[in-house]
């Protein structure tokens, strides 16, 4: 709390306006006690989320096209509700006291912080976003309906708060595999992403062809969720464990989670029409029979390691 008010009291010593300093600096403290639980590069709710939030949850993370180092927070009604500007700044009131809130929080870190304050809400009267930096409103979007609201969001984010500096490796993965997570989720084909971007979409971005960029998005796809979901992994591989009698079964046990897990993955992208197999060339078929097999073991390779 002392150092929002430290803040807040430096950007109105810069002849800020005073009610968009305090509101800026609250915005910020809020992500600094959301920290530990956001994923730079992720839209993460900062709070369970019931069936009600779900529909709303999932039409946001559609539309939300995260640039790898941005920090961005859902925030459902049991968060949203008590964090409200203050009524002394009406052209950022966007919903009633008593209604239900869905609130976006996109954090932009650096030199200069830049603050992105969604309302989504249905039930918002002005649904919209609100920009701030260093204390300053630089300005807003206001919308008619929250589904307009939710997809504009893509287009407000990368104008007001993508970041321009060059990407390196890391973060080409990173965004590319934020992109392919949501849409294994959502099972949808029109996840927000911006292809100039992604190294499956573009694989000379990490100096490959579009089969080598294929089985390195789902390699990273797979070994994410092992990380992701341990508890559903060591249940298999004790199951796995328990039906081995030696290495060499062991290993094999191994292999099948990983083809499984491949199989699944490409069953997914063939039924959403993200890569056209039927005018791959004899030699990138010839390619993906290698590279399948190579992956497989590479991921067994890293299971045989837990």
């Amino acid at each position: 709390m002392d150092q929002m008010l430290s803040k807040a009291k430096q950007w109105i010593d810069e002849k800020k306006d005073p009610r968009s300093a305090h509101w800026q600096a609250g915005l910020e403290a809020f992500m600094e006690l959301v920290l530990p639980h956001l994923e730079t590069g992720r839209l993460t709710p900062v709070a369970p989320l019931d069936e009600n939030d779900l529909p709303v949850f999932k039409a946001a993370l559609e539309r939300v096209d995260l640039s790898p180092g941005l920090l961005a927070a859902f925030l459902p009604p049991s968060v949203a509700d008590p964090i409200l500007p203050p009524d002394s700044i009406e052209e950022l009131v966007r919903i009633k006291k008593e209604k239900p809130s869905y609130k976006i929080i996109i954090q932009r870190p650096g030199k200069e912080n830049r603050i992105l304050c969604a309302e989504i809400s249905e039930h918002a009267h002005r649904p919209g976003v609100d920009i701030f930096q260093s204390g300053a409103f630089l300005g807003n979007f206001d919308f008619d309906t929250h589904d307009v609201c939710i997809m504009e969001l893509t287009k407000i984010i990368r104008t007001h708060a993508w970041e321009k500096h060059k990407w390196q490796r890391k973060d080409y993965l990173a965004y590319t595999l934020n992109w392919f997570e949501k849409t294994v989720l959502l099972g949808k084909a029109d996840v927000s992403i911006d292809k100039q971007y992604s190294f499956f979409h573009s694989p000379t971005l990490v100096k490959m062809n579009r089969v080598d960029a294929l089985f390195l998005l789902l390699h990273e796809m797979v070994h994410h969720g092992f990380k992701k979901d341990p508890e559903n992994l060591y249940k298999a591989l004790s199951v796995a464990r328990e039906n081995s009698k030696n290495k060499a079964e062991r290993i094999l046990a191994w292999e099948s989670i990983a083809e499984q897990s491949l199989l699944d993955l490409l069953n997914i992208i063939r039924n959403l029409g993200l890569l056209d197999f039927a005018n791959f060339t004899n030699a990138e078929n010839f390619q993906f029979q290698n590279e399948f097999v190579r992956t497989v073991r590479k991921l067994s390779s890293d299971l045989d390691k837990i």
